[in-house]
């Protein structure tokens, strides 16, 4: 994650939320949280355009944000 972030940080917001910090119940319950881990991506007006639960590999993860970013 933090070699994508690396490489895309100048165009995507990365945000890691604490699940055990009860701060994030409520952007919890907004994104519908399930398990762990969970990626999301949101748009500017935090409309959601992807999410995946569980394991994702880091090239599947680098081949959802290229095709995101071409949008």
């Amino acid at each position: 994650m933090h070699r994508l972030e690396a490489q895309y940080g100048n165009c995507v917001d990365f945000v890691y939320l604490n699940i055990d910090d009860p701060k994030t119940e409520q952007v919890k319950r907004q994104l519908g949280y399930r398990v762990q881990p969970e990626f999301h991506a949101l748009d500017g007006a935090g409309k959601s355009l992807w999410k995946k639960f569980g394991f994702i590999t880091e090239a599947d993860l680098e081949t959802q944000l290229r095709a995101m970013l071409k949008k």
